[in-house]
């Protein structure tokens, strides 16, 4: 019975890891698929004005979108996208 119970209880914990790692792959997905640009929108505007692309040098973009990456919990590709759009209009 507690074999029962012990197989059971690992089987659910497998779908749930199943479920939780195919749903970020979604979401990665979704984001690899947007523009620079587009993610640039979605996720900096949400918290905050967000100044023109021509304000800032390319290193000066490159800290600001290190450190937003951390706080807006970007992931890796996200960033990228989004530094190479704010560097293309300076």
């Amino acid at each position: 019975m507690k074999k029962l119970i012990l197989v059971n209880g690992l089987a659910a914990l497998l779908v749930l890891l199943a479920i939780t790692f195919f749903s970020n792959c979604a979401t990665s997905n979704v984001a690899m698929n947007k523009s620079g640009a587009q993610l640039w929108g979605e996720n900096c505007v949400r918290c905050h004005n967000t100044p023109s692309p021509e304000t800032f040098s390319d290193v000066e973009w490159d800290v600001a979108v290190m450190h937003m990456r951390v706080r807006a919990n970007l992931t890796d590709e996200e960033a990228k996208k989004i530094t190479d759009f704010l560097k293309t209009a300076n």
